[in-house]
């Protein structure tokens, strides 16, 4: 018991707030090194069938399998996959970074074990069949699971697990790209939407230890060989431009796509899991580069090994096959297509620049990555993350003001003219989710009803003895909890029953008192758990019209202990004086 005290006392109290920066470090360096721990199992779930699948042993070369395995391969895989979800629930079929924004926002956070369990399995399953897809989406979700886990575990405060989500899913990022500055920003940009100053220094811990841990297994190398490149004269400044345009363009399709085949998903999951898995074989005889990550193809493009004709069908297939796969449901990751895309779209607009104007210039390379920072930026209205992506896997400052310029135009392009939402907020729309990104809402996000609530209350039967109140006023507390058979009915205010022990004709100490009787500005009250957020507990003022929330714990089966009690009042002043 007393080492419970003290691990509430030191770690879980302080979390209640948001200035817990610290206990929040600790274990957002426990969160990341587990997550990295399971990202090196998922690369190696994935990697280990593919090495003895591939001829070459090598776990991206789909183009050595031959033509007949190329497109019955994806094809197994969909029905696997489909029959694999037809078995799931349809609470745990949902999986990615959709999934993560769901229960972020909604669910306060909360992220099932099963659905960990789902997403491993089909995301591995995915990969290994060489479908249209990429890993990004199912670590973000396998990182963010285990940080969601972790604070369930440790029985952490909301606005605490809201963080280790955004520690899992920074260092999935940079634990699969070996980026983790990145892996930091994209947690806060895509996922949590807010870049509040607290929550940095734990995220950029957890990013950094799942980088050690991958960099420990697969060396320091990034995710792409990319030589040193630079703009060659700034009179390449309107190709720049045009490449930002015409990705632009790709990604507004790119986005529409998927919101129309989504118009589908009432059908059958074995059904639509087939189509795509259909779509992807027959693609995939005519064109074997689309299978899977498709990372040895943009290392391909960044160096000038693949001709213009095939640039550009494999990025129109890449894009359909990949809009209608993940439109139809089938559980893979969105962001890999979505750099392969933009590097063949780039790496297409670059050779066109060197046809108008031989000699001049730069790489095709350098078109290509500056087309997969704009496809990310534009798909996923996250400038931020594409801009610092790009500098971590170039190492090369001299690429920031190209690309800056081209994610703008991009940006610009898909989200100005187009009106195009970010793909992951069209996949929650589309599956009728709520969705809200509001600052006040943020703020009040990142604290526990802990960090407000007064303590200074003691709780009392309806009717106590004159002696009995006597002893409860020593205490000096600012609330009295009236119990009705054990259970809180109304909240009196201790002031209000001093005020009417002194009143000399309520002197007898042989009286009892009725606490919900005598005169006294009495609250109703309901509860709230002590892991609730101020949101929930201003969500919970709505639902219940309470006055007052008393916040209770489950000490044991059936017992609970009122901590302390929160007002409307509380939650005004503590947004607009501690915010």
């Amino acid at each position: 018991m007393r080492l419970f005290d003290l691990y509430v006392r030191f770690i879980r109290r302080p979390l209640a707030g948001s200035d817990a920066l610290l206990q929040m470090s600790l274990i957002g360096l426990f969160a990341g090194t587990i997550t990295g721990a399971i990202i090196v199992l998922f690369r190696h779930a994935i990697e280990i069938p593919l090495y003895y699948l591939i001829p070459d042993q090598h776990p991206e070369h789909f183009e050595t399998l031959s033509r007949f395995q190329q497109a019955t391969l994806p094809i197994a895989g969909a029905l696997v996959i489909g029959l694999f979800l037809y078995a799931m629930h349809i609470s745990i079929r949902k999986v990615g970074v959709v999934h993560v924004l769901d229960r972020v926002n909604n669910h306060q956070g909360y992220i099932s074990f099963k659905s960990l369990m789902v997403q491993f399995a089909t995301g591995v399953l995915t990969l290994v069949s060489g479908q249209s897809a990429g890993r990004e989406g199912p670590v973000v979700h396998l990182g963010s699971a285990c940080g969601s886990l972790l604070g369930q575990y440790m029985k952490l405060p909301n606005n605490s697990i809201r963080t280790l989500i955004a520690c899992g899913t920074a260092a999935a990022i940079s634990a699969s790209f070996n980026t983790p500055i990145a892996g930091v920003i994209f947690a806060m940009e895509v996922v949590m939407m807010d870049f509040a100053i607290a929550s940095f220094t734990p995220v950029i811990v957890a990013s950094v230890s799942a980088a050690i841990i991958t960099q420990t297994v697969y060396g320091s190398e990034p995710a792409f060989i990319v030589p040193q490149f630079a703009l060659n004269s700034l009179s390449e400044i309107p190709f720049v431009i045009l490449t930002g345009l015409v990705i632009g363009m790709a990604s507004a399709l790119f986005v529409y796509l998927i919101k129309a085949h989504m118009r589908y998903s009432h059908r059958n999951i074995i059904l639509r899991i087939m189509v795509a898995g259909l779509v992807t074989g027959a693609a995939a005889f005519f064109y074997p580069q689309i299978m899977g990550i498709g990372y040895d193809t943009v290392n391909q493009v960044i160096t000038n090994e693949i001709a213009l004709s095939v640039l550009v069908s494999v990025a129109v297939v890449k894009l359909l096959v990949t809009a209608i796969s993940i439109g139809l449901g089938m559980p893979s990751g969105i962001i890999g297509p979505i750099l392969f895309i933009g590097a063949t779209i780039g790496g297409a607009c670059g050779m066109v620049t060197h046809l108008i104007w031989p000699g001049i210039p730069s790489s095709i390379g350098f078109y290509a990555m500056i087309g997969m920072a704009s496809m990310m930026g534009a798909c996923l209205h996250a400038p931020l993350s594409a801009l610092l992506t790009l500098l971590e896997l170039t190492q090369n400052p001299n690429i920031i003001l190209p690309a800056m310029l081209t994610i703008v135009v991009s940006g610009i392009i898909s989200e100005g003219i187009f009106r195009q939402k970010s793909v992951f907020l069209t996949m929650l729309e589309a599956q009728g989710l709520n969705f809200r990104n509001d600052p006040v809402i943020n703020a009040l996000q990142r604290v526990s009803v802990g960090a407000v609530m007064e303590r200074n209350q003691k709780r009392a039967n309806k009717v106590i003895s004159f002696s009995d109140a006597e002893k409860l006023l020593a205490a000096e507390p600012e609330w009295i909890v009236i119990e009705v058979d054990g259970t809180p009915k109304s909240l009196l205010p201790a002031a209000d029953l001093v005020r009417y022990m002194l009143e000399p004709d309520n002197a007898d100490p042989e009286q009892e008192i009725d606490l919900l009787d005598i005169p006294a500005q009495r609250k109703e009250i309901h509860s709230i758990y002590f892991q609730a957020t101020l949101k929930e507990a201003l969500d919970r003022f709505h639902e219940t019209g309470a006055e007052a929330l008393y916040v209770e714990r489950t000490t044991a089966p059936l017992i609970t202990t009122v901590l302390g009690i929160i007002t409307r009042q509380d939650i005004d002043r503590y947004y607009h004086y501690k915010k």
